[in-house]
Protein backbone atom coordinates (compact mmCIF):
# COMPACT_ATOMS: atom_id res chain seq x y z
CA UNK A 1 0.00 0.00 0.00
CA UNK A 2 2.05 0.74 1.40
CA UNK A 3 -0.44 1.91 1.41
CA UNK A 4 3.11 1.11 0.14
CA UNK A 5 1.94 -1.75 -2.10
CA UNK A 6 2.51 -0.41 -5.46
CA UNK A 7 1.48 -1.60 -9.00
CA UNK A 8 3.60 0.54 -11.35
CA UNK A 9 2.03 1.10 -14.45
CA UNK A 10 5.28 -0.61 -16.26
CA UNK A 11 4.48 -3.61 -14.48
CA UNK A 12 0.90 -4.21 -15.75
CA UNK A 13 1.45 -2.84 -19.64
CA UNK A 14 -2.21 -2.67 -21.04
CA UNK A 15 -0.89 -4.43 -24.36
CA UNK A 16 -0.11 -7.76 -22.20
CA UNK A 17 -2.56 -10.77 -23.27
CA UNK A 18 0.75 -12.63 -21.30
CA UNK A 19 -2.03 -15.21 -19.80
CA UNK A 20 -2.63 -17.22 -23.01
CA UNK A 21 1.78 -17.05 -23.28
CA UNK A 22 1.51 -15.05 -26.32
CA UNK A 23 5.69 -14.94 -26.47
CA UNK A 24 7.34 -11.68 -27.38
CA UNK A 25 10.79 -11.18 -28.33
CA UNK A 26 13.48 -12.04 -25.62
CA UNK A 27 14.88 -10.57 -22.87
CA UNK A 28 17.71 -9.53 -24.62
CA UNK A 29 15.93 -7.95 -27.88
CA UNK A 30 12.74 -5.84 -25.79
CA UNK A 31 14.65 -3.93 -22.84
CA UNK A 32 17.68 -2.15 -23.24
CA UNK A 33 20.49 -3.02 -20.28
CA UNK A 34 20.24 0.28 -19.04
CA UNK A 35 19.68 0.42 -15.59
CA UNK A 36 22.41 0.06 -12.94
CA UNK A 37 22.34 -0.95 -9.21
CA UNK A 38 21.82 3.16 -8.04
CA UNK A 39 18.66 3.49 -10.70
CA UNK A 40 17.00 0.23 -9.94
CA UNK A 41 17.32 0.96 -6.22
CA UNK A 42 15.51 4.41 -6.88
CA UNK A 43 12.79 2.60 -8.29
CA UNK A 44 12.08 0.14 -6.59
CA UNK A 45 12.52 1.98 -3.09
CA UNK A 46 9.90 4.68 -4.63
CA UNK A 47 7.56 1.55 -4.27
CA UNK A 48 7.93 0.46 -0.91
CA UNK A 49 8.95 3.10 1.20
CA UNK A 50 6.54 5.15 3.15
CA UNK A 51 6.16 8.26 5.98
CA UNK A 52 2.06 7.24 7.12
CA UNK A 53 2.80 3.87 8.04
CA UNK A 54 4.55 4.83 11.17
CA UNK A 55 1.57 5.37 13.50
CA UNK A 56 0.95 1.28 12.79
CA UNK A 57 4.06 0.36 13.31
CA UNK A 58 4.49 2.61 16.94
CA UNK A 59 1.10 1.31 18.25
CA UNK A 60 2.75 -2.19 18.61
CA UNK A 61 6.02 -0.27 20.80
CA UNK A 62 9.30 -2.07 20.65
CA UNK A 63 7.76 -5.18 18.96
CA UNK A 64 8.01 -2.92 15.59
CA UNK A 65 11.71 -4.32 15.70
CA UNK A 66 10.77 -7.94 15.47
CA UNK A 67 7.66 -7.63 13.29
CA UNK A 68 10.21 -5.41 10.95
CA UNK A 69 12.90 -7.70 10.64
CA UNK A 70 9.87 -10.76 10.46
CA UNK A 71 8.14 -8.82 7.89
CA UNK A 72 11.54 -8.16 6.22
CA UNK A 73 13.53 -10.96 6.04
CA UNK A 74 10.81 -13.72 5.51
CA UNK A 75 8.35 -11.93 3.87
CA UNK A 76 9.98 -9.01 2.11
CA UNK A 77 12.63 -11.13 0.65
CA UNK A 78 10.73 -14.44 -0.95
CA UNK A 79 8.54 -11.78 -2.85
CA UNK A 80 11.03 -9.97 -4.36
CA UNK A 81 13.08 -12.82 -5.41
CA UNK A 82 9.85 -15.39 -6.58
CA UNK A 83 9.00 -11.67 -8.74
CA UNK A 84 12.66 -11.30 -10.28
CA UNK A 85 12.15 -14.96 -11.47
CA UNK A 86 8.71 -15.32 -13.10
CA UNK A 87 9.80 -11.80 -14.08
CA UNK A 88 12.53 -12.87 -16.40
CA UNK A 89 10.74 -15.85 -17.99
CA UNK A 90 10.71 -15.80 -21.92
CA UNK A 91 7.40 -14.37 -23.06
CA UNK A 92 6.37 -12.94 -19.36
CA UNK A 93 8.26 -10.06 -19.19
CA UNK A 94 5.75 -7.33 -19.29
CA UNK A 95 2.73 -8.98 -17.51
CA UNK A 96 3.18 -9.02 -14.14
CA UNK A 97 1.30 -10.81 -11.87
CA UNK A 98 -1.26 -11.70 -14.96
CA UNK A 99 1.09 -13.93 -16.68
CA UNK A 100 2.75 -15.44 -13.91
CA UNK A 101 -0.52 -16.64 -12.54
CA UNK A 102 -2.54 -17.11 -15.80
CA UNK A 103 0.57 -19.55 -17.20
CA UNK A 104 0.46 -21.41 -14.04
CA UNK A 105 -2.44 -21.95 -12.33
CA UNK A 106 -4.81 -20.83 -15.05
CA UNK A 107 -6.33 -17.48 -16.31
CA UNK A 108 -8.88 -17.43 -14.41
CA UNK A 109 -6.81 -17.36 -11.48
CA UNK A 110 -4.12 -14.90 -13.22
CA UNK A 111 -7.20 -12.46 -13.56
CA UNK A 112 -8.40 -12.85 -9.84
CA UNK A 113 -4.86 -12.58 -8.80
CA UNK A 114 -4.40 -8.95 -10.88
CA UNK A 115 -7.72 -8.31 -9.77
CA UNK A 116 -6.51 -8.54 -5.69
CA UNK A 117 -3.32 -6.56 -6.92
CA UNK A 118 -5.47 -3.51 -8.49
CA UNK A 119 -8.71 -4.07 -6.31
CA UNK A 120 -6.32 -3.29 -2.73
CA UNK A 121 -5.41 -0.22 -3.77
CA UNK A 122 -9.05 1.06 -4.03
CA UNK A 123 -9.12 0.77 -0.32
CA UNK A 124 -5.60 1.83 -0.05
CA UNK A 125 -6.81 5.28 -1.65
CA UNK A 126 -8.75 6.07 1.49
CA UNK A 127 -6.19 5.46 3.93
CA UNK A 128 -4.41 7.57 2.13
CA UNK A 129 -6.83 10.36 1.52
CA UNK A 130 -7.04 9.79 5.27
CA UNK A 131 -3.57 11.00 6.26
CA UNK A 132 -3.97 13.78 3.81
CA UNK A 133 -7.25 15.12 5.70
CA UNK A 134 -5.07 14.53 9.30
CA UNK A 135 -2.29 16.75 7.64
CA UNK A 136 -4.51 19.63 6.27
CA UNK A 137 -6.70 19.61 9.58
CA UNK A 138 -3.06 20.63 11.38
CA UNK A 139 -2.70 23.33 8.63
CA UNK A 140 -6.30 24.78 8.94
CA UNK A 141 -6.84 24.17 12.45
CA UNK A 142 -10.34 22.28 11.96
CA UNK A 143 -10.24 18.86 13.90
CA UNK A 144 -13.57 17.33 12.07
CA UNK A 145 -11.29 16.60 9.32
CA UNK A 146 -9.98 13.58 11.32
CA UNK A 147 -12.60 12.90 13.90
CA UNK A 148 -16.01 13.41 11.96
CA UNK A 149 -16.99 10.70 9.80
CA UNK A 150 -19.60 12.86 7.35
CA UNK A 151 -16.59 15.71 7.28
CA UNK A 152 -14.15 12.72 6.55
CA UNK A 153 -16.55 11.14 3.69
CA UNK A 154 -17.08 14.39 2.22
CA UNK A 155 -13.21 15.00 2.47
CA UNK A 156 -12.22 12.06 0.86
CA UNK A 157 -14.52 11.39 -2.04
CA UNK A 158 -13.32 15.83 -2.99
CA UNK A 159 -9.09 14.28 -2.74
CA UNK A 160 -10.11 11.13 -4.61
CA UNK A 161 -12.76 12.94 -7.29
CA UNK A 162 -10.64 15.65 -7.85
CA UNK A 163 -7.57 13.41 -8.43
CA UNK A 164 -9.44 11.34 -10.82
CA UNK A 165 -10.32 14.46 -13.11
CA UNK A 166 -7.25 15.69 -13.23
CA UNK A 167 -5.93 12.17 -14.52
CA UNK A 168 -8.22 12.01 -17.28
CA UNK A 169 -5.93 14.48 -19.43
CA UNK A 170 -2.88 11.95 -19.33
CA UNK A 171 0.22 10.45 -17.04
CA UNK A 172 2.56 12.69 -19.26
CA UNK A 173 4.00 14.39 -15.76
CA UNK A 174 2.29 11.84 -12.89
CA UNK A 175 6.21 9.82 -13.08
CA UNK A 176 8.19 13.40 -12.02
CA UNK A 177 5.27 14.47 -9.68
CA UNK A 178 5.49 11.13 -8.09
CA UNK A 179 9.08 11.54 -8.03
CA UNK A 180 9.28 14.61 -6.40
CA UNK A 181 6.44 13.87 -3.86
CA UNK A 182 8.58 11.25 -2.91
CA UNK A 183 11.57 13.18 -2.22
CA UNK A 184 9.53 16.11 -1.01
CA UNK A 185 7.01 14.14 0.85
CA UNK A 186 8.88 10.93 2.00
CA UNK A 187 12.53 11.57 2.39
CA UNK A 188 12.53 14.60 3.50
CA UNK A 189 10.14 14.47 6.40
CA UNK A 190 11.73 11.19 7.33
CA UNK A 191 14.72 13.04 7.61
CA UNK A 192 13.80 15.77 9.53
CA UNK A 193 11.95 13.49 12.23
CA UNK A 194 14.65 11.55 12.87
CA UNK A 195 16.97 14.18 13.22
CA UNK A 196 14.28 15.97 15.59
CA UNK A 197 14.17 12.62 17.45
CA UNK A 198 17.80 12.66 18.27
CA UNK A 199 17.99 16.26 19.20
CA UNK A 200 14.52 15.85 21.57
CA UNK A 201 16.17 12.72 23.02
CA UNK A 202 19.59 14.38 23.80
CA UNK A 203 18.26 18.11 25.13
CA UNK A 204 16.13 16.27 27.84
CA UNK A 205 13.18 14.95 25.91
CA UNK A 206 11.06 12.30 27.89
CA UNK A 207 10.62 9.06 25.89
CA UNK A 208 7.12 7.92 26.39
CA UNK A 209 8.56 4.33 25.91
CA UNK A 210 10.98 2.66 28.99
CA UNK A 211 13.51 0.74 26.54
CA UNK A 212 15.08 -0.51 29.24
CA UNK A 213 11.64 -2.45 30.48
CA UNK A 214 10.51 -2.67 26.94
CA UNK A 215 9.74 -6.01 25.91
CA UNK A 216 11.00 -6.95 22.22
CA UNK A 217 9.46 -10.27 21.79
CA UNK A 218 5.58 -10.27 21.15
CA UNK A 219 4.01 -12.63 23.82
CA UNK A 220 2.30 -14.97 20.79
CA UNK A 221 -0.01 -16.43 23.21
CA UNK A 222 -2.40 -12.92 22.83
CA UNK A 223 -3.43 -12.82 19.44
CA UNK A 224 -4.52 -9.27 19.88
CA UNK A 225 -0.51 -7.90 19.98
CA UNK A 226 -0.25 -9.97 16.68
CA UNK A 227 -3.12 -8.10 14.78
CA UNK A 228 -0.95 -5.05 14.29
CA UNK A 229 1.75 -7.49 12.45
CA UNK A 230 -0.61 -6.97 9.19
CA UNK A 231 0.33 -3.38 8.39
CA UNK A 232 4.13 -4.61 8.66
CA UNK A 233 3.15 -6.39 5.49
CA UNK A 234 2.56 -3.04 4.15
CA UNK A 235 5.38 -1.95 4.61
CA UNK A 236 7.32 -4.19 1.97
CA UNK A 237 4.10 -4.72 -0.02
CA UNK A 238 4.53 -4.10 -3.72
CA UNK A 239 7.87 -4.94 -4.52
CA UNK A 240 7.05 -7.53 -7.28
CA UNK A 241 6.61 -4.11 -9.48
CA UNK A 242 9.92 -3.13 -10.02
CA UNK A 243 10.38 -6.91 -11.32
CA UNK A 244 9.27 -5.89 -14.91
CA UNK A 245 12.66 -3.88 -14.69
CA UNK A 246 14.63 -6.73 -14.58
CA UNK A 247 15.39 -7.53 -18.12
CA UNK A 248 16.77 -3.85 -17.92
CA UNK A 249 19.48 -4.20 -15.01
CA UNK A 250 23.08 -4.58 -16.80
CA UNK A 251 23.68 -8.16 -14.55
CA UNK A 252 20.57 -9.07 -13.52
CA UNK A 253 21.93 -12.23 -11.11
CA UNK A 254 23.69 -10.01 -9.04
CA UNK A 255 22.63 -6.71 -9.14
CA UNK A 256 18.93 -7.14 -8.39
CA UNK A 257 19.56 -9.50 -5.04
CA UNK A 258 22.15 -7.41 -4.00
CA UNK A 259 19.50 -4.49 -4.19
CA UNK A 260 16.66 -6.32 -2.83
CA UNK A 261 19.33 -7.30 0.30
CA UNK A 262 20.22 -3.32 0.39
CA UNK A 263 16.69 -2.20 0.33
CA UNK A 264 15.52 -4.71 2.79
CA UNK A 265 17.58 -3.57 5.69
CA UNK A 266 17.50 -0.16 4.73
CA UNK A 267 13.28 -0.27 4.69
CA UNK A 268 13.73 -2.07 8.62
CA UNK A 269 16.07 0.72 9.53
CA UNK A 270 14.21 3.72 8.48
CA UNK A 271 10.60 1.82 9.42
CA UNK A 272 11.89 1.07 12.86
CA UNK A 273 13.47 4.11 13.33
CA UNK A 274 10.53 6.15 12.07
CA UNK A 275 8.16 3.87 14.14
CA UNK A 276 9.84 4.53 17.56
CA UNK A 277 10.50 8.78 16.78
CA UNK A 278 6.04 8.45 17.18
CA UNK A 279 6.11 5.75 20.00
CA UNK A 280 8.60 7.97 21.86
CA UNK A 281 7.10 11.00 21.57
CA UNK A 282 3.68 9.84 21.60
CA UNK A 283 1.72 8.56 24.63
CA UNK A 284 0.15 4.95 23.75
CA UNK A 285 -3.61 6.13 24.25
CA UNK A 286 -3.20 9.40 22.59
CA UNK A 287 -1.93 7.05 19.72
CA UNK A 288 -4.63 4.68 19.40
CA UNK A 289 -7.51 7.26 19.60
CA UNK A 290 -6.19 9.17 16.34
CA UNK A 291 -4.30 6.97 14.06
CA UNK A 292 -4.10 9.04 10.74
CA UNK A 293 -2.84 12.06 12.50
CA UNK A 294 0.20 9.87 14.48
CA UNK A 295 3.05 11.69 12.23
CA UNK A 296 1.94 14.82 12.82
CA UNK A 297 1.57 14.67 16.72
CA UNK A 298 4.64 13.11 16.75
CA UNK A 299 6.15 16.09 14.65
CA UNK A 300 4.06 18.83 16.74
CA UNK A 301 5.64 17.02 20.03
CA UNK A 302 9.41 17.49 18.87
CA UNK A 303 9.36 20.72 17.57
CA UNK A 304 6.54 22.31 18.23
CA UNK A 305 6.14 21.60 22.33
CA UNK A 306 9.78 21.17 23.48
CA UNK A 307 11.59 23.20 20.74
CA UNK A 308 8.87 25.65 20.03
CA UNK A 309 9.18 25.85 16.37
CA UNK A 310 5.44 25.32 15.53
CA UNK A 311 6.56 26.89 11.95
CA UNK A 312 8.22 24.11 10.86
CA UNK A 313 5.67 21.15 11.63
CA UNK A 314 3.44 22.93 9.46
CA UNK A 315 6.07 23.05 6.55
CA UNK A 316 6.57 19.27 7.20
CA UNK A 317 2.30 18.77 7.04
CA UNK A 318 2.43 20.34 3.73
CA UNK A 319 5.12 18.55 2.50
CA UNK A 320 3.10 15.10 3.83
CA UNK A 321 0.14 15.78 2.37
CA UNK A 322 1.72 17.49 -1.30
CA UNK A 323 3.79 13.88 -1.12
CA UNK A 324 0.56 11.79 -0.28
CA UNK A 325 -1.32 13.47 -2.96
CA UNK A 326 1.45 12.94 -5.65
CA UNK A 327 1.49 9.36 -5.15
CA UNK A 328 -2.53 9.02 -4.94
CA UNK A 329 -2.21 10.75 -8.59
CA UNK A 330 0.24 7.77 -9.69
CA UNK A 331 -1.76 5.44 -8.26
CA UNK A 332 -5.03 6.34 -10.04
CA UNK A 333 -4.37 5.51 -14.40
CA UNK A 334 -1.04 3.39 -13.17
CA UNK A 335 -2.49 0.24 -11.95
CA UNK A 336 -5.71 0.43 -13.60
CA UNK A 337 -3.94 -0.35 -16.60
CA UNK A 338 -3.70 -3.90 -16.00
CA UNK A 339 -6.57 -4.50 -16.46
CA UNK A 340 -6.80 -3.45 -20.26
CA UNK A 341 -5.06 -6.71 -20.45
CA UNK A 342 -7.99 -8.44 -19.36
CA UNK A 343 -10.58 -6.43 -21.72
CA UNK A 344 -8.28 -7.32 -24.94
CA UNK A 345 -8.38 -11.07 -23.83
CA UNK A 346 -12.34 -10.95 -23.61
CA UNK A 347 -12.17 -11.34 -19.51
CA UNK A 348 -14.12 -7.95 -18.50
CA UNK A 349 -15.95 -6.00 -21.90
CA UNK A 350 -13.62 -4.68 -24.52
CA UNK A 351 -15.00 -1.02 -24.09
CA UNK A 352 -12.84 -1.12 -21.35
CA UNK A 353 -10.07 -1.02 -23.41
CA UNK A 354 -10.95 2.05 -25.02
CA UNK A 355 -8.44 5.47 -24.07
CA UNK A 356 -9.00 8.80 -24.74
CA UNK A 357 -6.52 10.56 -26.70
CA UNK A 358 -3.87 11.09 -23.89
CA UNK A 359 -3.81 6.88 -23.63
CA UNK A 360 -6.74 6.84 -20.62
CA UNK A 361 -9.04 4.76 -20.31
CA UNK A 362 -12.29 6.95 -19.16
CA UNK A 363 -14.43 4.16 -17.84
CA UNK A 364 -12.16 2.35 -15.76
CA UNK A 365 -10.74 5.02 -14.30
CA UNK A 366 -14.31 6.56 -13.47
CA UNK A 367 -15.57 3.12 -12.00
CA UNK A 368 -12.26 2.85 -9.92
CA UNK A 369 -13.27 6.22 -8.32
CA UNK A 370 -17.36 5.14 -7.66
CA UNK A 371 -15.40 1.99 -6.28
CA UNK A 372 -12.95 4.21 -3.86
CA UNK A 373 -16.32 6.29 -2.89
CA UNK A 374 -17.97 3.19 -1.94
CA UNK A 375 -15.15 2.22 0.62
CA UNK A 376 -14.66 5.53 1.43
CA UNK A 377 -18.20 5.31 2.77
CA UNK A 378 -17.58 1.99 4.47
CA UNK A 379 -15.03 2.63 6.17
CA UNK A 380 -16.40 6.65 7.12
CA UNK A 381 -19.43 4.74 8.48
CA UNK A 382 -17.70 2.32 10.64
CA UNK A 383 -16.48 4.78 12.63
CA UNK A 384 -19.76 6.28 13.14
CA UNK A 385 -21.15 2.77 14.30
CA UNK A 386 -18.06 2.79 16.63
CA UNK A 387 -18.68 5.82 18.45
CA UNK A 388 -18.19 8.51 15.35
CA UNK A 389 -15.07 10.28 18.06
CA UNK A 390 -12.25 7.82 16.86
CA UNK A 391 -10.96 7.74 13.20
CA UNK A 392 -9.09 4.67 13.93
CA UNK A 393 -11.08 1.97 13.45
CA UNK A 394 -11.92 3.45 10.23
CA UNK A 395 -7.98 3.66 9.67
CA UNK A 396 -7.64 0.26 10.36
CA UNK A 397 -10.01 -1.51 9.18
CA UNK A 398 -8.87 0.40 6.21
CA UNK A 399 -5.71 -0.75 6.83
CA UNK A 400 -6.60 -4.42 7.48
CA UNK A 401 -9.10 -4.60 4.38
CA UNK A 402 -5.89 -3.36 2.19
CA UNK A 403 -3.68 -6.00 3.59
CA UNK A 404 -6.59 -9.35 3.51
CA UNK A 405 -7.31 -8.50 0.13
CA UNK A 406 -3.56 -8.40 -1.56
CA UNK A 407 -2.67 -11.10 0.22
CA UNK A 408 -5.17 -13.17 -1.50
CA UNK A 409 -3.44 -12.26 -4.46
CA UNK A 410 0.04 -13.56 -2.80
CA UNK A 411 -1.53 -16.81 -1.89
CA UNK A 412 -1.89 -17.11 -5.53
CA UNK A 413 1.32 -15.70 -6.38
CA UNK A 414 3.50 -18.01 -4.79
CA UNK A 415 1.32 -20.66 -5.56
CA UNK A 416 2.20 -19.90 -9.10
CA UNK A 417 6.34 -20.07 -8.40
CA UNK A 418 5.94 -23.63 -6.72
CA UNK A 419 3.88 -24.64 -10.42
CA UNK A 420 6.99 -23.20 -12.13
CA UNK A 421 9.39 -24.47 -10.07
CA UNK A 422 8.30 -27.74 -10.09
CA UNK A 423 6.88 -28.10 -13.75
CA UNK A 424 8.27 -25.65 -15.74
CA UNK A 425 11.50 -26.12 -15.35
CA UNK A 426 12.55 -26.13 -18.69
CA UNK A 427 11.26 -22.45 -19.42
CA UNK A 428 13.94 -20.25 -20.36
CA UNK A 429 14.72 -17.54 -17.93
CA UNK A 430 17.46 -14.73 -17.04
CA UNK A 431 17.31 -15.22 -13.24
CA UNK A 432 17.24 -18.19 -11.13
CA UNK A 433 16.13 -18.50 -7.15
CA UNK A 434 19.67 -20.15 -5.39
CA UNK A 435 20.52 -21.18 -8.70
CA UNK A 436 18.86 -24.19 -9.95
CA UNK A 437 17.99 -25.74 -6.87
CA UNK A 438 14.79 -27.02 -6.87
CA UNK A 439 14.81 -27.49 -2.86
CA UNK A 440 15.85 -23.81 -2.65
CA UNK A 441 13.34 -22.07 -4.47
CA UNK A 442 10.29 -24.36 -2.83
CA UNK A 443 12.20 -23.24 0.95
CA UNK A 444 12.25 -19.89 -0.52
CA UNK A 445 8.77 -19.84 -1.92
CA UNK A 446 7.28 -21.88 1.74
CA UNK A 447 8.47 -19.37 3.78
CA UNK A 448 6.89 -16.10 1.84
CA UNK A 449 3.62 -18.48 1.55
CA UNK A 450 3.36 -19.32 5.08
CA UNK A 451 4.09 -15.73 6.11
CA UNK A 452 1.26 -14.41 3.88
CA UNK A 453 -1.24 -16.98 5.30
CA UNK A 454 -0.39 -16.03 8.89
CA UNK A 455 -0.76 -12.54 8.55
CA UNK A 456 -3.89 -13.00 6.78
CA UNK A 457 -5.19 -15.42 9.47
CA UNK A 458 -4.11 -13.30 12.20
CA UNK A 459 -5.87 -9.70 10.04
CA UNK A 460 -9.03 -11.12 11.23
CA UNK A 461 -9.04 -11.18 15.23
CA UNK A 462 -9.93 -8.26 17.07
CA UNK A 463 -6.77 -5.46 17.39
CA UNK A 464 -6.05 -4.64 20.72
CA UNK A 465 -6.47 -1.00 19.96
CA UNK A 466 -9.86 -0.82 19.69
CA UNK A 467 -12.52 -1.15 21.87
CA UNK A 468 -15.03 -3.73 22.55
CA UNK A 469 -18.10 -2.07 20.45
CA UNK A 470 -15.06 -0.67 17.67
CA UNK A 471 -13.53 -4.49 17.66
CA UNK A 472 -17.09 -6.00 16.47
CA UNK A 473 -17.56 -3.30 13.71
CA UNK A 474 -14.03 -3.70 13.00
CA UNK A 475 -14.25 -7.34 12.78
CA UNK A 476 -17.99 -7.76 11.07
CA UNK A 477 -16.84 -4.87 8.13
CA UNK A 478 -13.14 -6.58 7.30
CA UNK A 479 -14.89 -10.12 6.93
CA UNK A 480 -18.09 -8.76 5.12
CA UNK A 481 -15.92 -6.40 2.59
CA UNK A 482 -13.28 -9.46 1.88
CA UNK A 483 -15.55 -11.99 1.89
CA UNK A 484 -17.55 -10.10 -1.37
CA UNK A 485 -14.07 -8.63 -2.75
CA UNK A 486 -12.33 -12.23 -3.64
CA UNK A 487 -15.64 -13.44 -4.90
CA UNK A 488 -15.91 -10.62 -7.60
CA UNK A 489 -13.12 -11.77 -9.83
CA UNK A 490 -14.73 -14.86 -9.80
CA UNK A 491 -18.01 -14.00 -11.03
CA UNK A 492 -16.85 -11.04 -13.43
CA UNK A 493 -14.84 -14.57 -15.04
CA UNK A 494 -18.08 -16.56 -15.22
CA UNK A 495 -19.77 -14.08 -17.12
CA UNK A 496 -17.02 -13.28 -19.68
CA UNK A 497 -18.92 -14.50 -22.47
CA UNK A 498 -22.34 -12.45 -22.08
CA UNK A 499 -19.84 -9.72 -22.90
CA UNK A 500 -17.42 -11.29 -25.66
CA UNK A 501 -19.85 -11.94 -28.10
CA UNK A 502 -20.05 -16.38 -27.54
CA UNK A 503 -23.03 -16.01 -26.11
CA UNK A 504 -25.09 -14.14 -28.46
CA UNK A 505 -23.98 -15.97 -31.45
CA UNK A 506 -24.67 -18.93 -29.69
CA UNK A 507 -28.36 -17.80 -29.44
CA UNK A 508 -28.99 -17.16 -33.35
CA UNK A 509 -30.94 -20.38 -34.20
CA UNK A 510 -30.69 -19.12 -37.94
CA UNK A 511 -26.81 -18.68 -37.75
CA UNK A 512 -25.72 -22.10 -39.45
CA UNK A 513 -22.63 -20.91 -41.30
CA UNK A 514 -19.94 -20.78 -39.74
CA UNK A 515 -18.86 -17.45 -39.28
CA UNK A 516 -15.53 -15.84 -38.18
CA UNK A 517 -15.55 -15.07 -34.09
CA UNK A 518 -15.51 -11.97 -33.14
CA UNK A 519 -14.57 -12.81 -29.78
CA UNK A 520 -12.65 -15.35 -27.92
CA UNK A 521 -13.81 -19.19 -27.92
CA UNK A 522 -14.76 -20.59 -24.17
CA UNK A 523 -11.65 -22.86 -25.18
CA UNK A 524 -8.99 -20.21 -25.99
CA UNK A 525 -10.41 -18.37 -22.76
CA UNK A 526 -10.61 -20.97 -20.24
Amino acid sequence: MSASQETSASSVQPAATTATQKTSASPAASAAKTLGFFGFFAITASMVMTVYAYPNFASSGMHLIFFLILGGVFWFLPVALCAAEMATVKGWQSGGIFAWVGNTLGKRWGFAALFYQWFQITVGFVTMAFFVLAAISYLVGWDALYNNPLVMFIGVAIIVWALTLTQLGGTKLTARIAKIGFFGGVLVPAVILLVGLVAYLVTGGVSQIDLATASYIPDFTKTGTLVIFASFILAFAGVEASASHVNELKNPGRTYPLVMIVLCILTIVLDTLGGMAVAMTIPLETLEGNMSVGVIAAFAAIFDAHFHAGWLVYVVAFLLAAGVLAEISSWIVGPSRALLATAEDGIIPKSFAKTNKHGVSVKTVVIQGIIVTIWDAVLCGSMALSGGSSSSVAYLTAVGLTVVIYLVGYVLFFLAYFVLALKRKDLPRVFNVFGHSTVGKCIMAGIGLAVTLFALVISFFPSSELSAQANVVYVITLVVCWAVSVAIPFVIYGLRHHWDGTVKKAQKPTDTKPTAHTGRSAHHVA
